[in-house]
């Protein structure tokens, strides 16, 4: 008995440095730039000139058509998820690279799934093998930590969602993780914009992502607004013949004496597999691809 309580001791403790370590960068990693590759050819440009210029209406048109197509279609999927993110003390993480399967909330016969999660951590090397599970209608609401090395692997530790540990180095929580979730975000962000004569919008058609020409939009804001979402300039990625935004990235402004804004925040979908035919399995810690420990 004394030896689990050690063990489940010594593991809470390492638990929020593993995590703290993983998900928050060094000093140095903070100023890293996140480059964009150019595309490799752009087929059409709309710039903001005259009465056609593309306004925040018509990215919030996108992104509600997205979200219907979603809700019509999207019963589950499989994804290379790359997020980074500046979290609420203003420290930026390292990028990291989830595999990630989704159980969305329209799927089954009357379009009412619980929706559920789980991730497989492939970086940073810290965190590589660290493997999470969640799901609404699961083990009360915890979330299902498998973290790696010698202690942590021993146990499967869970948490709250919503807890300090669990939000230790993130901006949002894992229940506001996926597709459906962002597409949510971004709307309830453009309402706020919808007309605001200090953003404008470029439209970018043939940008060049995961090899399939996709859409870019370019929103930008002249001055701070002064808000909890506040950016200098936003990115997002669209799949047009799928409807689906692949990818996000925001960014603040400039602290005083530089030219660079800083990345707040930045999402993006790889290997978008949809519709695959999840199951209860695949949010299970019993699943033996998984590596949760069995207490």
């Amino acid at each position: 008995m004394f030896k689990k309580i050690l063990i489940g001791s010594l593991a809470i403790v390492a638990i929020v440095m593993l995590w703290r370590r993983g998900q928050t960068s060094s000093a140095e990693s903070t100023s890293v730039a996140i480059h964009v590759d150019a595309p490799d050819s752009v087929s059409t440009l709309t710039t903001n000139v005259g009465d056609n210029a593309p306004t925040m209406a018509m990215v919030l048109d996108k992104a509600n058509a997205s979200l219907r197509r979603m809700k019509q279609e999207l019963d589950d999927y499989t994804a290379r998820f790359v997020k980074q993110e500046r979290d609420t003390s203003g420290n930026l993480s390292e990028p990291s690279e989830i595999s990630m399967r989704v159980q969305t909330r329209f799927g089954g016969p009357d379009n009412r799934s619980p929706r559920r999660v789980y991730l497989h951590f492939n970086s940073p090397a810290a965190v590589a093998g660290r493997e999470v599970l969640w799901g609404e209608d699961l083990y009360d609401g915890k979330m299902a930590v498998h973290e790696v090395g010698m202690i942590l692997g021993l146990k499967t530790i869970w948490l709250d969602p919503n807890g300090m540990i669990a939000m230790q180095g993130q901006r949002f929580p894992i229940s506001e993780i996926g597709l459906v979730k962002l597409v949510e975000k971004l709307i309830e962000r453009g309402e706020v914009d919808r007309d605001d004569s200090d953003v404008t919008v470029t439209i970018t058609d043939g940008h060049r992502f995961d090899d399939r020409d996709t859409q870019r939009i370019e929103v930008r804001r002249k001055r701070p607004n002064g808000t909890e979402d506040d950016f200098s300039r936003a990115e997002i990625v669209i799949d047009p013949e799928r409807e689906w935004i692949l990818s996000y990235r925001s960014f603040g402004w400039p602290v005083p004496g530089e030219t660079e804004a800083p990345l707040l925040e930045s999402y993006a979908y790889h290997d978008l597999e949809t519709n695959v035919g999840l199951t209860d399995i695949d949010f299970d810690t019993k699943n033996p691809s998984y590596r949760f420990p069995k207490f």
